[in-house]
């Protein structure tokens, strides 16, 4: 039977590997790679030097061109359905072309595989359809939001209280009730500029792990600004940024975040 190893490899520093994603990495005899365009070919390069290091020699590359999804449609989740379903087409025929029926292939996937990533909803997907024979396994990794926390030497929670990992798209429609601490991923629209005029703190962080990491610390009403324009440079220099954030209700016992 064929084994799909799906493989957290960090948020970008390659000393994040674990010793188990190391191991998964020599087993495989293919890789996966999703193209996302050459903006984007940092992030192939981190996972062509981990194969490089730790892949058996014989392994083989096969890149597939990822598809574009609609960024124009309103409806966000329906869109999301259908760029899932045409990644899925892609990589089930990459399957069934490259890994022998006792084989193994292998997706690296940024970060860990169970947040906000839809490597494993494809796999599961094909999966489902039932037209290819195959195991899968997960191996996860240190995600970027551990990193923003080790980065920024804080804790994601408070003593006795939750924190919540959510969007900027949620976050721009409301600041979620109940919670004083709120990680956000996936903004595009710098949603937390709705809310300085609120007593919040932001630890904020871009290409986490990485030689071009962007850190940036304080009272989201003093740093806003600077955030937006950091971000803005970073990815008009690069041609893409990937950034997370916590945003904390301040405790007016405890003191401001230092900027970093």
């Amino acid at each position: 039977m064929r084994t799909i190893l799906i493989i957290g490899i960090g948020a970008g520093d390659p000393g994040q590997l674990t010793l188990a994603a190391a191991d998964a990495i020599r087993q495989a005899d293919v890789f996966f790679l999703l193209d996302k365009g050459a903006e984007k070919q940092d992030l192939i390069a981190l996972r062509q030097e981990l194969m490089a290091r730790f892949a058996d020699p014989g392994h083989r590359v096969v890149e597939v061109r990822d598809p574009e999804r609609d960024r124009t449609t309103d409806g966000y989740v329906g869109a999301v359905d259908d760029w899932r379903r045409a990644r899925a087409d892609l990589l089930e025929e990459a399957i069934a072309a490259h890994v022998p029926a006792d084989g193994h292939g292998a997706f690296l996937v940024w970060g860990d595989p169970a947040l906000y990533d839809s490597t494993l909803a494809v796999v599961e997907e094909i999966q489902a359809r039932g037209r290819l024979a195959f195991t899968h396994t997960v191996i996860p990794g240190v995600s970027s939001v551990a990193t923003l926390a080790a980065r920024h030497r804080i804790g994601l929670n408070r003593v006795g209280r939750p924190f919540l990992v959510t969007t900027g798209r949620r976050l721009a429609a409301q600041f979620p009730p109940g919670v004083d601490d709120v990680v956000v991923m996936l903004d595009a629209h710098c949603a937390f500029t709705r809310y300085v005029d609120e007593d919040l703190d932001i630890y904020w962080g871009a290409y986490l792990g990485t030689a071009d990491e962007i850190l940036i610390a304080g009272p989201v009403r003093e740093v806003a600004a600077r955030i937006v324009a950091a971000r803005a440079q970073a990815r008009e220099r690069k041609g893409w940024i990937m950034d997370t954030y916590l945003l904390r209700r301040r405790d007016p016992r405890a003191g401001t975040a230092a900027p970093a």
